[in-house]
């Protein structure tokens, strides 16, 4: 099977895209041809086995380049791939003339959205979106997710975004892949951060737990930012309040987590997280490490059921910084928490399982549409044809 996996807006080494989904298709033989903004990140090539396209990305308001770009190789590459994975809404807008370039070929690839977020919500998020513009945009999104519903086939990274469609779609959810080895036990003196930086994901309430902790406790944060903040984390980094590593690849972030003594969530109470799985919360509790989150549902479901961690009001960086000490003075609550997080990973969070799942639905679907093309031109056996119905 050769599948075309497009991104503009996502970095190349995005967790889901490139380090789940694209090596468990590897792993089953397919080929890739992976398009995303490889020079705009600093990324040189994709892993081994994996042809690389560069495209533009889409920051800012304005995506106009992006998504020329995107629409040209959709037109020219979509015909030889079996499948088109596109990761970004944005994309849905470069849909249209490449359908039309399709079926003037007579070849249109199994087209499929992976809807990581609840795109309408995160308008709200976006502070380059006036605010003026922000009703019209999320009832714009939600037609255009009406509309892919229609014509693509979709993939969805949580349960709760069911509710935004009329029909069920299969889900691919936020799972890590568990060390196969035990981890190290939690020490006493360091905690971390893995993901994005905004200020709704909570980088700036971070950096003043970050000071409240220290010297004690060291803070590291791993992870690209957003422009608005940059400056903030480059100073408490040069003042020593925190150590700021940047964006760092896939294998060495994870890496980092092991012996941790706790690992932060703090995203602000915003809608597009109250219906998602905070990725982080999982990676922290697959590589044991105690979880200190703020209580957006998904994670502080996780945490109180599982006893992994420890929950925070929001934006209250005073009791970030209670809950590490908490930990650091209670080395078998610690203990307990990592030993809690790891076992409920093993048991229901865990990418490995679903891998193959994930790579056998994309087959599916191929043979789905090959066998629909072979039934109107009239040339399936009837097996197949009764497949069909």
């Amino acid at each position: 099977m050769r599948v075309l996996v497009v991104t503009v807006v996502h970095h190349p080494e995005d967790a889901r895209i490139l380090h789940r989904q694209i090596a468990a298709l590897r792993e089953r033989g397919h080929q890739i041809v992976y398009a995303a903004p490889f020079a705009a990140c600093g990324v040189v090539t994709p892993r081994s086995g994996v042809e690389g396209v560069d495209l533009p990305r889409a920051v800012g308001r304005d995506r106009r380049a992006a998504l020329r770009a995107a629409a040209k190789l959709l037109a020219e590459r979509g015909p030889e791939a079996d499948v088109v994975l596109l990761h970004d809404p944005e994309l849905l807008l470069a849909l249209p003339g490449a359908m039309r370039h399709w079926r003037r070929g007579g070849r249109a690839p199994v087209t499929v959205w992976d809807v990581h977020e609840d795109t309408a919500a995160a308008l709200v998020m976006k502070r380059w979106v006036p605010g003026v513009l922000r009703p019209p945009l999320r009832l714009g999104m939600r037609a255009a997710e009406r509309l892919a519903e229609r014509h693509l086939r979709l993939l969805l990274a949580e349960d709760a975004y069911q509710a935004r469609f009329r029909d069920v779609h299969p889900v691919v959810p936020n799972f890590a892949t568990v060390p196969p080895l035990p981890p190290e036990p939690p020490c006493d003196g360091r905690v971390v951060y893995l993901g994005h930086l905004s200020r709704a994901r909570g980088v700036l309430d971070m950096i003043e737990t970050a000071r409240l902790l220290g010297p004690a406790v060291r803070v590291e944060v791993i992870g690209a930012a957003n422009p608005d903040v940059r400056d903030a984390l480059t100073q408490a980094h040069r003042e020593g309040v925190l150590r700021w590593y940047g964006f760092l690849p896939n294998n060495r972030a994870l890496a980092k987590l092991s012996g941790a003594l706790a690992g932060l969530s703090l995203l602000h109470d915003q809608p597009n997280y109250r219906h998602s799985r905070p990725t982080k919360v999982v990676e922290y509790m697959a590589h044991g490490v105690p979880v200190v989150t703020t209580p957006t549902p998904f994670a502080s479901e996780l945490v109180e059921r599982h006893g992994c961690g420890l929950v925070v009001p929001y934006e209250d960086p005073a009791a970030a910084a209670e809950a590490v000490r908490r930990l650091r003075a209670d080395p078998e609550l610690r203990a307990h928490a990592a030993r809690q997080g790891r076992e409920a990973a093993l048991a229901g969070l865990n990418w490995q399982v679903r891998a193959a799942e994930f790579a056998a639905l994309l087959e599916r679907w191929v043979n789905e549409a090959d066998t629909g093309k072979r039934v109107a031109s009239g040339s399936a056996p009837k097996s197949d044809a009764a497949l069909v119905g």
